[in-house]
């Protein structure tokens, strides 16, 4: 049984849900937190909300969660953003597919988690996505800008979303793939900017088919490679045992990101 167990906290912690760091940084935080609820037809999405503590009024940005469902760690991405003047809303798109109606946490464990992402119905996200932009662009100290980030599933939701929705000023694609239908591509309003770890092949061979299509709809699309970084380098970079590259590949997308929303 002890066995077990031990293999169990492995397993999460390999994959980012034990995520002790990203717990205290929340914690720490002077910034005000929230959840709160969205209902769209007989949905009812959670989202965690962070608030900048800024005279002036802020621009919104959508963080789309990883395969693994809404974890610390996505959360201590909202509150850096927060930190960095911008109000986060990261849903929690497993709201209510967790068993008895939960969310992300009340899955037994990561894998059932990645499933049930995996399952998550395209009209689903997007009716999740459009709930959360329509929030953030009534918030009394949002100025009217709403911008998309998604990491992992999250990045290719992110891209996706930007064929469905011409109002949003950025999506921001980490480690996602692009659409590929052309009549899609052609219904992008948003620049694109994409941010790849160069140990990535399985995303990044997608890349140049992305530039392509983009360029050929006359559609922005900036992607960037980090050299030597791996898929998920955002959070694993952050990590306090993270490798040199990743933690290289971590400081200069967040870097880079920052000074595009800045320009937002």
């Amino acid at each position: 049984m002890r066995l077990i167990v031990f293999a169990f906290i492995v397993a999460l912690a390999s994959l980012g849900q034990t995520q002790d760091w990203a717990k205290k940084r929340l914690a720490d935080s002077p910034r005000h937190q929230e959840w709160v609820e969205l209902k769209h037809g007989s949905r009812t999405l959670k989202a965690f909300v962070v608030y900048p503590e800024k005279k002036e009024k802020a621009s919104v940005v959508v963080v789309i969660h990883e395969i693994m469902g809404l974890t610390d760690w996505v959360q201590s991405v909202a509150d850096r953003l927060a930190e960095s003047g911008y109000i986060a809303i990261a849903p929690d798109f497993l709201s209510e597919m967790a068993p008895n109606k939960g969310r992300t946490t009340d899955f037994e464990d990561v894998g059932k988690a990645r499933e049930a992402v995996s399952g998550l119905s395209p009209a689903q996200v997007t009716a999740d996505l459009n709930a959360s932009v329509d929030y953030g662009r009534k918030i009394p100290s949002a100025n009217g800008k709403v911008a998309v980030g998604g990491f992992c599933w999250g990045g290719t939701q992110a891209f996706r979303y930007a064929t469905q929705r011409n109002d949003i000023s950025a999506a921001f694609v980490f480690y996602g793939t692009g659409p590929t239908a052309a009549s899609d591509i052609e219904k992008i309003k948003a620049p694109v900017y994409g941010f790849y770890g160069g140990n990535d092949n399985r995303v990044n061979a997608t890349i140049p088919d992305s530039e392509k299509a983009m360029k050929a709809a006359g559609k922005i699309f900036e992607p960037v490679i980090y050299d030597g970084a791996g898929h998920g380098f955002m959070r694993a970079g952050e990590a306090p045992d993270a490798s040199a590259d990743n933690k290289k590949g971590f400081e200069a997308g967040w870097k880079r990101w920052l000074e595009l929303l800045g320009k937002i």
